[in-house]
């Protein structure tokens, strides 16, 4: 058979046609290919001469030495177990690009005659073989004698990775034999297979957990990033990779990205591995109780809600926890949510900290300042607010005077015109209402209000119809101790001052004299707007007594105190 065949451009590597079989396909196509090995199989001792940092160059007898890679000499940590001086068993598999010999540590031998092909393939053994040349659908491979294999089966991506076999020695395994039609199919992946997957057992067994690997990210998820690190895969946890909060592995990593990682489990059973970046770098924990002291105002990200606070992110690793309670001074917050929401920026203070259980206890409204803390001045008595009614109870209702601030108008200060028996009566949550403030107790975060005080009374109404100086007419209701009580209108009794011989005869002629307080009442009736003269004498000043009707001069009134000062007019 001639040593060397062109290929043509369709004799590229495909799958064997139906019906054809593969000693067919090696009778049309099969060649010799001009890159065989010296000594191709044969197997040497060699000693270790010399070791850089990418190869190991090794002494097998020849003139020219051979080569390794040095990573065939590194364990699981990454530590070169090779020195100047080892000898191992190698075998030569051709020639590199500078001329060095290209060494394998596969010592496995090549079958002579077709009984050892018999009993390498009976046994299911791996022998070795030097590709001869690429055929179509595959390779042609020396075993001792020629043999097909597959493209499918040769390990390689590509055909250009296939060309590059062509020459070299390699494992592989007999999966067809026909001695009659001296036809023979070889399988390489099946070997890769087998190797990668001993060599990867290896991997984990040499992996201690806590060491520390170089690896290659080689997928992303949203839970985390496989990590190659060294032949087998490790998971990296999204949780594992900052002690900061991050939403996903894309954000801060990407595939081909080189990283140092921690190894943090091992499992060879299951054939996983569980990776750290984080664990690299210091705990942000340990520097909490210099960094944040009780008081202190800080500012961060709101990074989760929950139905009892919400969490803030202060720094990368380090969060504190805004309870309910401590988000507003008002009531109307119901749940967390109702104040903050995750990517909100807050400013809060520190209300404690515990760097040993890792907790940091933080105040939102204590950052907005106190609303209380001057409510004496801001809230005098007698004034006057205007709010919201937020909540109803039986014994009264509470209105919003200020954020955080609440005032309480029990049931009886709510309306003068009625008896209520309930605020829902009259009022509702939600409605704006203007009330007097009746009393002021910081101390116990409370303020009394009334609505009533400000609704107009009889006296209300007098004051606004007359002015100081004004002359108009009452009647005595009582006198006694030289001051008398004067009714001016209904419901409207004011004190007045009486001379002292005026108060002494009207209590001789108190006691003389029954007035008749009807009668005396329609007088009164017709006389107050009759103004000045009434009950009193041409020419003669009559002593002050009980159920007079007399003329009395206004010298003061108070709209705010609801007072009104008189005298005798005449």
């Amino acid at each position: 058979m001639p040593n060397n065949t062109t290929l043509e451009q369709d004799d590229a590597p495909t799958m064997p046609e139906h019906g054809e079989n593969f000693a067919d396909i090696l009778s049309q196509y099969e060649h010799s290919h001009t890159h065989k090995p010296e000594a191709g199989g044969q197997g040497f001792t060699g000693t270790v001469v010399a070791v850089s940092p990418e190869q190991v160059f090794v002494d097998i007898g020849h003139k020219i030495e051979g080569v390794m890679p040095v990573a065939e000499f590194k364990d699981a940590s990454g530590t070169v177990s090779v020195r100047v001086g080892d000898q191992f068993p190698v075998s030569i598999k051709g020639r590199n690009e500078e001329g060095y010999y290209d060494l394998s540590k596969v010592r496995v031998e090549r079958p002579k005659d077709w009984t050892s092909l018999e009993a390498a393939f009976g046994e299911k053994r791996s022998i070795a073989g030097v590709v001869s040349g690429v055929v179509k659908g595959g390779l042609s491979v020396d075993v001792g004698v020629r043999a097909f294999m597959p493209a499918s089966r040769s390990g390689a991506k590509d055909v250009p990775e296939m060309e590059k076999l062509v020459g070299q020695e390699i494992t592989c395994r007999i999966i067809k034999l026909d001695v009659a039609d001296e036809d023979v199919v070889v399988d390489r992946r099946a070997v890769l297979e087998e190797e990668e997957a001993v060599a990867r057992q290896k991997l984990f067994t040499d992996l201690q957990e806590g060491a520390v690997m170089h690896g290659t990210v080689r997928s992303l998820t949203e839970y985390g990033a496989f990590v190659d690190i060294g032949g087998v895969d490790g998971l990296l946890h999204v949780a594992d990779i900052s002690w900061g909060h991050i939403n996903k592995p894309a954000d801060v990593l990407s595939v081909g990205q080189e990283l140092d990682v921690k190894i943090l489990k091992v499992d060879p059973a299951k054939r996983r591995i569980g990776l750290g970046l984080k664990q690299l770098q210091p705990h942000p924990w340990e520097q909490v109780g210099e960094k944040f002291k009780t008081g202190d105002r800080v500012r961060g990200t709101v990074t989760r809600v929950t139905d009892f606070g919400a969490f803030v992110e202060l720094e990368p690793g380090v969060e504190g926890l805004i309870h309910l309670s401590e988000m507003s001074w008002s009531k109307k917050a119901r749940k967390p949510s109702d104040v903050v929401k995750p990517g909100d920026s807050v400013e809060a203070v520190v209300l404690h900290v515990s760097p040993g259980e890792r907790r940091i206890s933080l105040g939102l409204k204590q950052a907005l300042g106190d609303p209380w803390a001057d409510a004496q001045q801001k809230y005098p008595v007698g004034g006057v607010i205007e709010g919201p009614v937020v909540s109803l109870t039986k014994f009264g209702a509470f209105v919003q005077i200020a954020e955080g601030v609440e005032g309480m108008i029990h049931v009886g200060d709510i309306t003068a015109e009625k008896r209520i028996n309930h605020p829902q009566d009259v009022l509702r949550a939600g409605q704006t209402v203007r009330a007097q403030i009746l009393e002021v107790d910081t101390e116990r975060r409370r303020i009394r209000l009334g609505m009533k005080q400000l609704q107009p009374t009889s006296i209300d109404e007098y004051i606004a119809e007359h002015k100081e100086g004004d002359v108009v007419t009452g009647r005595i209701a009582d006198v006694s101790g030289g001051r008398a009580k004067v009714e001016l209108g209904e419901g409207i009794q004011v004190p007045c001052k009486v001379a002292g011989a005026e108060a002494g005869q009207a209590e001789e002629k108190a006691a003389q004299s029954q007035t008749d307080v009807s009668s005396l009442s329609s007088m009164l009736s017709a006389k107050w707007k009759g103004g000045a003269g009434s009950g009193q004498r041409a020419g003669k000043r009559e002593p002050a007594r009980a159920g007079q009707i007399r003329s009395f001069r206004i010298v003061k009134m108070d709209a705010g105190g609801k007072k009104i000062e008189i005298e005798l007019a005449g």
